[in-house]
């Protein structure tokens, strides 16, 4: 299982949000610092959940980075996240 789908398993069991999108953004870095050959180093979140709701911004990435996990946050390079609702 690669790093997308990881992730994506991960916020969908803990945050059960009613929109995900997990993308891989990685080839956008390429010869930048942190790339690795293959991908899957550079990510970009888009979430809507209403365990998220009424939470500062702070405190919603925190909730976000827990839910993937400190081993797999070692893993990536660069992760941003876009909040709705």
């Amino acid at each position: 299982m690669g790093r997308v789908e990881k992730i994506r398993e991960n916020l969908l069991r803990a945050l059960k949000p009613g929109h995900l999108e997990v993308i891989d953004e990685s080839e956008k870095h390429r010869g930048h610092a942190g790339y690795q050959e293959g991908g899957q180093s550079h990510f970009h979140v888009v979430i809507q959940a209403d365990s998220l709701m009424g939470l500062s911004r702070i405190a919603r990435h925190r909730a976000v980075h827990e839910a993937i996990g400190k081993d797999l946050m070692t893993e990536i390079h660069a992760l941003s996240v876009e909040f709705r609702g």
